[in-house]
């Protein structure tokens, strides 16, 4: 059951919990530096919330390739979940002002990837297995 869970959730709850201000002063925060640091080149380096936000739905979204490599009934389940999540983040960045930014869209386009390569995966994924029994 635990593994029919999307991956994608965290992302969408850690933005709404920011949003909120749960974890400081709402979607402000996400432009605000989290490190900087001086490459070799002279050019100064900087990430700030929102990409870190980023990054961490990126590495969700490998894994949910990953998982959409697996066959059976969990994974039908797992897909139409990460077609929820998608669907949630769509309505909310329509409808919600504070999700009209840019780290929101790329979560939201993240989300749209997981949908379309679980799909894609699964069903190349089960062509094998059929080919296979021939």
């Amino acid at each position: 059951m635990i593994a029919a869970i999307p991956l994608m959730i965290v992302p969408f709850v850690l933005y709404n919990l920011i949003m909120l201000g749960f974890a400081g002063n709402g979607v402000s925060d996400l432009g605000e530096m989290l490190i900087s640091l001086q490459m070799m080149s002279g050019a100064a380096w900087t990430m700030s919330w929102g990409d870190v936000l980023i990054v961490i739905a990126l590495v969700l979204l490998f894994i949910e390739v990953l998982k959409a490599t697996r066959t059976g009934s969990w994974s039908v389940i797992d897909h139409m979940f990460s077609m929820l999540v998608f669907i949630a983040f769509l309505v909310e960045f329509l409808l919600v002002r504070e999700a009209a930014t840019q780290v929101f869209f790329i979560l939201m386009v993240i989300a749209f990837v997981d949908v379309i390569a679980g799909f894609s995966v699964s069903i190349r994924s089960a062509g094998r297995d059929v080919s296979i029994g021939l």
